[in-house]
């Protein structure tokens, strides 16, 4: 099962997308499951279900960082790589789903209720975030010469 296979089976699951992306490569890049889903939840739904930047973007950018992310305050270095690599992701990202934003990916504010409800009565959950998950652990192997 590939990586991507994995993050879509676990969004499946239960996690939510930015769980799913970040704990897909977490054990690789040192960091156990169980943590890796604590840090990645408040950014369920757009962070905190706001419907702002998508799970799965948010997931990704934390995995970029915990593969290539500075260790160390003075590492200029590291911490420009890592904004060099969001944003190739973002733009990948964007290019290959059209937007960031959770809303605009789903065409509803997740955080509203009636906008909840729209995604649930849609199958969105079940439709649109497998792929934006899919997509996401995609592009960061990509950008990491992981895949």
């Amino acid at each position: 099962m590939t990586r991507a296979e994995r993050a879509v089976a676990a969004f499946s699951g239960g996690d939510c997308c930015s769980e799913a992306v970040f704990t897909a490569f977490a054990p690789e890049c040192g960091l156990d499951e169980e943590t890796a889903r604590r840090i990645a939840t408040g950014f369920c739904g757009g962070v905190g279900r706001l419907g702002e930047v998508c799970g799965a973007f948010s997931g990704a950018c934390m995995a970029i960082g915990l593969a290539r992310g500075r260790s160390a305050a003075g590492d200029e270095e590291a911490k420009e790589e890592t904004r060099r690599l969001v944003r190739a992701f973002a733009d990948a990202f964007r290019e290959r789903h059209g937007a960031l934003r959770c809303r605009d990916l789903l065409g509803h504010d997740i955080g509203d209720p009636a906008g909840y409800d729209r995604i649930v009565g849609e199958g969105l959950f079940e439709t649109t975030c497998p792929a934006l998950v899919a997509g996401a652990v995609d592009i960061v192997e990509t950008l990491l010469g992981m895949a």
